[in-house]
């Protein structure tokens, strides 16, 4: 007992004062820290963190516009819209971005999930923007998404409407197709004010009036609760859809061409020759346009890019071909207007023709015998235009072609046009270094050699005879309108010229197109109908020379590479001429059996669907 008292006694209070007050300077420091950054937050800082709270619980979101209707020459819908779900992640409502990944993935059942956007190159975005996970995903998944909302913070569902292309393959060269914008094409005053994932026309009638089709955002300011959830509208601008456009293509004759083409490589067109429209446009083999509607996989990519037959290339206006022997209408008519020949100039044809110590060969082994312009033609003799290209020459001829509208861009509403070719003399000169010589003038005058020419060039200039000289410029749009019809932009038919022939050399051209379907031994037989009503011309396309007496049963033997193309242009009726159309099938070979099958079914097809239509027409008059 006396030594506790003797502890306590020992103890200093003063040393216990000194704590005390350290003790108490502490609490008060720390106090009048805690007073000072309250008055610091609220007075100083009080509007901007009140500013950020608003914002944290307020935000902007997007509304993306409806593209604009694609329709046919009918009214009928080619390509319109439908919803299409992304999944997205705001990280600062997540906290944990990885954790948060991670739970959704393992609702999904997946192992992991393949993130459309790699997050270290959205470091430099706005707070609380969305940052996209997955595109496109399937009703299931959505449903994942919806049933596990709370467990899932920051997670959002954006529903963004995509392109649905109704036809898929047999319309993708026309229409094209739409994917995110490039960086590449956001500096390009050909998109106009787009950011950074917004949709744009690739190609086809997609790129070509995208302006028009874009339609413009709206927005909606909605109130979002901690984790990002929309709680409610506090206001909103409505998107403005796009425009409707309305093309010269008619669905149902499209659907003829695709299936009369089968599954060889090629192209056809259909063309009113009246005023250039556009009727039908198919390219073999083709693609699926619905792939690209929220980025196509590399799967699909490289079977499209590693394709031999070139799916992507819409051949109709930048395949390049040698006409071959539907050149010859043009040769006929230069040597016809320059009077140097008259329907009734013959020429012997035993099977060759001779240039210096240089045979060339006509197709029929021991010839025609003696020719006029108008069996020449039904024959398709080669002879009797090698004659006609000597005395023509070939820069005579190019400036006959051209006038024809042959060797350059019609300026069709497609891109990826190509000129085609029309050789001369100062052309190789400064191509080659090399001199012209008359064998190439020779082999020019029956479509061979260096000329090249586009399918769109070739059934042109076939319209301009059909029409009696009229060129026209190809159209394939025919009006812009509003959702409710209005008309906002009309694209008439445009005379681009008329050609250099008179009437009555077009008259004198077109009965011998009329007798190579119709008259014994004609070449386009094969397309000869009950009315003889259509006029045509077959074409066969060297793709390297080959040996000239080589016989017809030989091309089996000749690798499908180096075989030759198939051309067939023909138009009807005859008298009265309101469609025409162009067939070319890549190496198949010869034109009158390759090609003019396929224009026969076509042209039925034409006139089958022309007669329903006037029977139903007249049917409904009578009512």
């Amino acid at each position: 007992m006396t030594e506790k008292k003797s502890k306590l006694v020992q103890y200093d209070p003063g040393e216990f004062r000194r704590k005390f007050r350290v003790l108490t300077w502490l609490i008060l420091f720390a106090f009048v820290f805690l007073v000072a950054k309250m008055w610091y937050l609220q007075i100083i800082k009080g509007d901007e963190l009140s500013q950020r709270s608003q914002n944290n619980r307020i935000r902007l979101q997007e509304i993306k516009p409806l593209r604009g209707l694609i329709l046919d020459t009918r009214g009928g819908i080619l390509v319109d819209n439908q919803p299409s779900f992304d999944v997205s992640i705001i990280p600062e409502a997540a906290k944990n971005v990885e954790g948060v990944i991670k739970r959704l993935a393992c609702e999904y059942g997946e192992n992991e999930i393949k993130l459309y956007n790699n997050f270290s190159s959205s470091k430099h975005r706005k707070p609380f923007v969305p940052i996209k996970l997955e595109k496109n995903i399937g009703r299931d998944k959505l449903a994942v998404v919806e049933t596990n909302a709370l467990d899932l913070p920051g997670v959002v569902v954006d529903i963004v409407p995509v392109r649905k292309y109704i036809y898929g393959e047999m319309m993708a060269h026309i229409l094209g197709y739409v994917g995110e914008i490039s960086t590449v094409d956001l500096g390009r005053d050909l998109y106009g004010e787009y950011k950074p994932g917004d949709i744009v026309g690739k190609s086809g009638i997609e790129k070509w009036v995208n302006i028009y089709l874009k339609g413009e955002s709206g927005g909606e300011q909605i109130e979002v609760n901690v984790n990002g959830r929309k709680l409610n509208v506090l206001g909103s601008v409505e998107s403005v859809p796009g425009y409707n456009v309305m093309l010269t293509i008619d669905a149902e004759l499209q659907r003829i061409c695709w299936d009369a083409f089968q599954k060889k490589a090629g192209t056809v067109i259909m063309m009113d020759p009246r005023d250039g429209s556009i009727l039908a446009l198919i390219n073999k083999p083709s693609f699926d346009p619905n792939l690209f509607n929220r980025g196509i996989s590399d799967e699909d990519w490289n079977r499209l890019l590693n394709n031999p037959l070139s799916p992507m290339q819409n051949k109709a206006v930048s395949g390049q071909y040698p006409p071959g022997s539907t050149y010859k209408l043009i040769v006929a008519a230069a040597a016809l207007e320059e009077g140097l020949i008259t329907p009734h100039t013959e020429y012997f044809c035993d099977g060759t023709y001779k240039i210096g110590n240089r045979t060339f060969r006509c197709w029929k082994k021991y010839g025609h015998g003696n020719v006029s312009l108008h069996r020449a033609i039904v024959e398709s003799c080669d002879v009797y235009f090698y004659n006609l290209g000597a005395q023509i020459g070939v820069d005579k001829l190019a400036q006959y072609a051209r006038k024809f509208g042959l060797g350059s861009k019609s300026g069709v509403e497609l891109s990826g046009e190509k000129g085609g070719l029309i050789p001369t003399k100062e052309w190789k000169l400064k191509k080659l270094k090399e001199p012209w010589q008359m064998g190439e003038t020779t082999s020019l005058s029956i479509g061979q050699g260096f000329i090249l020419l586009t399918p769109l060039q070739l059934i042109r200039a076939y319209s301009a005879l059909a029409n009696g000289g009229v060129l026209y410029k190809p159209r394939l749009i025919k009006r812009i309108m509003t959702e409710r019809g209005q008309i906002i932009k009309e694209f008439p038919p445009e005379k681009e010229s008329l050609i250099p022939v008179s009437k009555k050399n077009i008259e004198i051209l077109n009965l011998a197109l009329w007798g190579a379907v119709n008259e014994d031994h004609g070449t386009g037989q094969a397309v000869r109908r009950r009315g003889k009503d259509v006029c045509g011309k077959t074409g066969t396309a060297q793709v390297i020379a080959m040996p000239q007496d080589k016989e017809d049963d030989d091309i089996n033997d000749i690798p499908y590479k180096y075989r030759d193309h198939a051309l067939f242009v023909c138009f009807a009726p005859y008298k009265d001429p309101e469609v025409a159309i162009v067939v070319i099938v890549e190496h198949g070979g010869h034109g009158g059996s390759a090609a003019a099958p396929i224009a026969r079914k076509i042209i039925d097809g034409y006139f089958e669907i022309k007669e329903k239509r006037n029977s139903l027409q007249s049917r409904e008059v009578q009512r």
